[in-house]
């Protein structure tokens, strides 16, 4: 959570605080006066008297301080999706191309002196009917975008590490231009914000390293004890969490497995291509780090 966020969320809990601080004053005091002001009574108040009055004082003040701890909680939840939401449209911002400068229009052709007459109407050729009409010829466009390097995908797969990431950034943003790229890329992302939500961040998870041949066979369809050493995420309370939410939040299973799908999808096209050095460097990234975690879970590597 941003340092911003955090004093507001602190000075939100405060304010709370103090408006349970000031009605339990106010309800001892209330208690006080009635007890000054009540018409005393003959004789020693019984057992269950005097047990009516401990828990008709202390039952509000339960209550009061159940009820600020209850909205602590729902502001602090408040400020983290508010901080969550940010942070997923930051990362969207700087996937986003740059705009494209508009073109200037070029200058008005000036205005004839003599009108021209219009055309008759029988000169326009009739339109032909739905069915025998032709599909027209493609226009030609532009020439279709290099294909991206091993390099340019890996570096976009570990996310820009914040807006001055300038390689990572440009790398982000010619991806996204390839659409195989682009789905793999945004479920990626997706994955990593959720599991951000629950401060599971994959900079904190190392992978025990596997082997490239595994990765290989794992691209070739080999599943189950073949790749079991791809779960290389060992972490029990990453484990714990991520597979709380697996079961739990359907969005989250959703989007988990969506992001399987690309990721193992992305491996069986582009891992024959690459060497044993960028296969290495691919099993670091942020988004193989979730595929390694969310895939052990999913019972992928067995």
């Amino acid at each position: 959570m941003s340092l911003v966020a955090r004093i507001a969320t602190v000075a939100q809990r405060d304010a709370i605080t103090a408006t349970g601080i000031v009605l339990s004053g106010v309800w001892l005091f209330l208690v006080a006066l009635f007890w000054l002001l009540a018409p005393g009574d003959e004789g020693a108040p019984g057992g269950i008297a005097r047990l009516a009055v401990v828990v008709g004082t202390i039952l509000p003040l339960a209550l009061i301080w159940l009820a600020v701890r209850t909205a602590r909680a729902i502001a602090l939840l408040r400020a983290e999706a508010a901080d969550l939401r940010q942070r997923l449209a930051q990362l969207r911002d700087m996937a986003a191309p740059p705009p494209r400068p508009a073109a200037e229009p070029g200058p008005l052709p000036e205005p004839e002196r003599q009108p021209r007459a219009p055309a008759p109407v029988a000169a326009r050729p009739a339109p032909r009917p739905v069915a025998e009409s032709r599909p027209a010829a493609p226009r030609a466009e532009g020439p279709a975008p290099d294909p991206v390097d091993a390099d340019t995908l890996i570096r976009a797969l570990n996310f820009p590490d914040g807006p001055d990431d300038s390689l990572a950034i440009a790398a982000l943003r010619r991806a996204l231009q390839d659409g195989n790229h682009a789905r793999v890329l945004r479920a990626a992302q997706d994955v990593v914000t959720l599991l951000a939500g629950q401060d599971l961040y994959m900079d904190d998870l190392p992978p025990d390293p596997a082997p490239p041949a595994v990765w290989r066979r794992f691209a070739e369809g080999a599943r189950g004890s073949a790749v079991a050493a791809l779960g290389g995420i060992r972490d029990g309370a990453a484990l714990d969490i991520a597979a709380a939410l697996l079961e739990r939040d359907e969005i989250f299973r959703d989007t988990a497995h969506h992001f399987l799908r690309h990721f193992d999808a992305m491996l069986t096209r582009h891992l024959p291509d690459m060497d044993d050095a960028q296969i290495a460097v691919l099993a670091e990234t942020r988004s193989a780090r979730a595929f390694m975690l969310l895939g052990r879970i999913a019972g992928v590597f067995g």
